[in-house]
């Protein structure tokens, strides 16, 4: 039997699962739920375990991921707001200003989409497009590509498509192996080439080239990055789960530094 929807869906469910350290069934309960983050191999490689607080929903409720110092502060928090507000302001301001008294800030908001088959196909580009290696990704770890591909991670970055004009690379899909699952899609295009359908058409071969290689392909952005998402949506990807993330104050101050 082939892969559906459902099937996607309960694949990230599941590793969701793992990189929580709770059930795949708790996504789908009612009720929220607060688990005890810890470290596991088979989690997302970027994540760094165990969490002191990670909210995660797939739009039912919101399962916590936290340690046992912050468990009873969080499970007050998820408690006090419906599942959606918990991932805004003003409410989440309210979290912030307890984790903030603990050397803690919120610090990562992000939303996931999933292909969906019924949308999911190889858009045209308007440019020559080449399937890439990891050995072909191997030149590209510059400035330019530094969304589709990641400098610290090389090893996981396994696929790419690129998009030429006149043998010259404008446009740069890439997926990082984040784990046994799930490949996650990056894209990057030069400014002179944007709003072309480059984009998309490279996202979208990439997803269907994950797919094949039987794996589940899946794409990050922060809410707020209205170019990201519309490409999303555009190359057959639909919104499946949204996380936030708390740091210690001394990193997220380092990422606010702009000398």
């Amino acid at each position: 039997m082939g892969i559906t929807n459902e099937g996607i869906l309960k694949i990230a469910m599941e590793q969701s699962a793992i990189d929580a350290g709770c059930d795949a069934g708790d996504f789908l309960k009612r009720e929220n739920v607060t688990v005890l983050s810890r470290v596991d191999p088979r989690a997302r490689k970027y994540l760094t375990l165990p969490f002191e607080c990670q909210l995660i929903s797939y739009g039912n409720n919101v399962v916590a991921s936290v340690s046992e110092k912050y468990r009873a502060l969080v499970t007050d928090y998820i408690n006090s707001y419906p599942a959606e507000h918990c991932f805004e302001t003003p409410n989440m301001h309210v979290l912030d200003d307890e984790l903030e008294k603990n050397g803690l800030r919120l610090c990562f908001m992000a939303e996931y989409f999933l292909p969906d088959l019924g949308a999911l196909r190889k858009l045209d580009c308007p440019y020559e497009t080449r399937l890439l290696t990891q050995e072909d990704l191997g030149p590209l770890y510059i400035p330019e590509w530094s969304n589709a591909l990641c400098e610290k991670r090389r090893e996981l970055d396994v696929l790419g498509v690129g998009a030429y004009d006149d043998g010259r690379l404008i446009g740069l899909a890439g997926c990082s192996a984040d784990c046994d699952t799930m490949w996650q899609i990056g894209i990057d295009v030069l400014p002179t080439y944007r709003r072309r359908g480059v984009a998309c058409a490279l996202t979208s071969r990439l997803a269907v080239e994950i797919l094949d290689r039987g794996r589940v392909p899946f794409y990050c952005a922060a809410w707020s990055n209205i170019r990201s998402v519309r490409n999303a949506i555009k190359s057959g990807f639909r919104p499946a789960w949204v996380e936030l993330t708390a740091k210690s104050a001394a990193y997220v101050n380092e990422m606010n530094r702009t000398g």
